[in-house]
């Protein structure tokens, strides 16, 4: 697969396109990606996914958006499907004013494209003109043929980023996973904190992570952490840490590798989450807050296992 930042850098014949911000690549996405990669992969043609970089609706509305993945991760999510060509479009005012019929004929130009596949709801180009009927309008003119994926529900509706974000902040990652399709993940640099779990007897690791991913609500939760090609269980604490520094205001990311004893200092470390444990709570005392983290160490090693 070859991630792409600019239409530029492609002059490309019959190929098959899907565009969207695709944050998280949920179920629903998943859904558009086993058909645009069977269709095109059939006829030996190339895959295409067309993603934005700011969301636009961070752009054009103000809205802050936290995301589930960034662009390397969803690059690397929609790999996974076989797609052969991943452009991440950095998304601008300007880009927003362009009509459909422009932005599709510079798509068809440096693409060549064949067949574009689409969401149900999907619209794109000046004040969301380019409806499935436009799409379908301008394809009769610029030759390509439209394909209109239906959307696929959950048990709370329609699998969306949105309702995604809602239940990760709501440290329902179990349902989050079902959705998704996956487990939710944060990664970043292993980084010196104040070394107060070494002090307890359970040295963690503080990650770094990038403050604009959506995190789990506060909390402890039993992951899978990565550290280059090894993987070990870890029980993870994401909050204010109350017992000790009650007055912070930004969350940090910690997370106690079982089994492990190695300094990681400045290695990228992906926590992968797979159930929550329990809140964060305020001990009155040091022994009280040990006697409940060997509790979650169990029950990190009993999830896991």
């Amino acid at each position: 697969m070859k991630h792409i930042h600019s239409l530029e850098e492609l002059k490309l014949q019959n190929t098959h396109l899907t565009i969207g911000v695709f944050d998280g690549v949920h179920r629903g996405h998943q859904a558009i990606l086993h058909k645009l990669v069977q269709i095109a992969h059939a006829q030996n043609e190339a895959a295409i996914v067309l993603t934005f970089d700011p969301h636009p609706a961070q752009v054009l509305a103000g809205k802050e958006i936290k995301y589930l993945t960034t662009p390397d991760e969803r690059a690397d999510l929609l790999a996974a499907f076989g797609v052969d060509y991943v452009i991440t479009q950095h998304f601008t005012p300007d880009l927003s004013t362009a009509s459909a019929y422009e932005y599709m004929s510079k798509l068809k130009a440096r693409l060549g494209l064949k067949r574009l596949l689409i969401g149900y709801d999907f619209a794109l180009g000046k004040n969301r003109e380019g409806n499935a009927a436009r799409l379908g309008e301008i394809g009769k003119e610029l030759e390509y043929a439209l394909e209109i994926i239906p959307a696929l529900s959950g048990a709370s509706g329609v699998i969306s980023s949105t309702e995604i974000r809602k239940l990760i902040s709501s440290g329902k990652i179990a349902e989050a996973k079902q959705l998704l399709g996956h487990p939710y993940t944060l990664s970043g640099e292993v980084i010196r904190g104040a070394q107060r779990g070494r002090a307890l007897g359970f040295p963690t690791a503080n990650v770094d992570y990038p403050p604009q991913k959506a995190a789990p609500a506060n909390g402890i939760y039993a992951c899978w952490a990565y550290l280059g090609g090894e993987k070990f269980m870890a029980a993870t604490n994401i909050g204010f840490n109350p017992t000790f520094t009650p007055e912070r205001k930004t969350p940090s990311l910690e997370a106690y590798l079982l089994d492990f004893d190695r300094d990681i200092y400045g290695a990228d470390l992906k926590l992968e989450f797979s159930a929550r444990i329990r809140d964060e709570l305020k001990f009155d005392s040091i022994e009280a807050l040990i006697e409940k983290i060997h509790a979650d160490v169990a029950e990190t090693r009993k999830i896991l296992t």
